[in-house]
């Protein structure tokens, strides 16, 4: 009970401004820059969201059959269908979420790219970044998950490049989403 208490509290003390305090613009800048040099080598979309804490409706939520860990899932697939992620020509749409109060990273794919690679590979990948995230090293995390998941990307969506090659549109934007 103490625990769920802790955790309530947390979440209720962090908003949008402990968002903007860790995701400089500066940093804002230099991640937006790589989702788009990123997005220049596949047909993937790949979408950032950075949130401070879960809403009340999420924690509410919280006990022994909803973990904190759950809830950070769910809200990650709640903030990949409202950017509509999965809403891409390929279905090759990528959301990294970042929650910072419990500096956690989720990482959800649409039906095309998730078709590549397995619930593993992905578990994996997060296991890789989530170092930095709890060290408060966001943009070395955000650039290693962008990173990797670029990886797979070009592995299975690679751009041609030849010349009079049909132009990859950029469907969703490249800035990441700070809430």
């Amino acid at each position: 009970m103490l625990n769920r208490l802790k955790t309530i509290a947390r979440h209720l003390w962090l908003d949008a401004d402990d968002t903007r305090r860790a995701i400089s613009p500066s940093m804002l800048k230099r991640l937006t820059q790589r989702v788009a040099a990123s997005e220049r080598r596949h047909s993937g979309e790949v979408r950032i969201c950075v949130e401070a804490s879960l809403p009340l409706s999420y924690l509410r939520r919280l006990g022994k059959h909803q973990p904190i860990r759950a809830l950070a899932r769910q809200r990650a697939v709640m903030m990949f269908s409202k950017l509509r992620v999965w809403d891409t020509e390929h279905n090759n749409g990528v959301l990294i979420y970042l929650l910072l109060a419990e500096q956690a990273i989720e990482v959800v794919a649409d039906r095309g790219i998730a078709r590549h690679v397995s619930a593993e590979q992905w578990h994996n990948m997060v296991a890789h970044m989530s170092s930095a995230f709890k060290a408060g090293r966001y943009e070395d995390g955000l650039t290693e998950a962008l990173a990797e998941i670029s990886a797979v990307l070009m592995q299975h969506f690679a751009l041609d490049g030849a010349p009079g090659a049909a132009a990859n549109p950029n469907e969703l934007p490249d800035n990441p989403l700070l809430m």
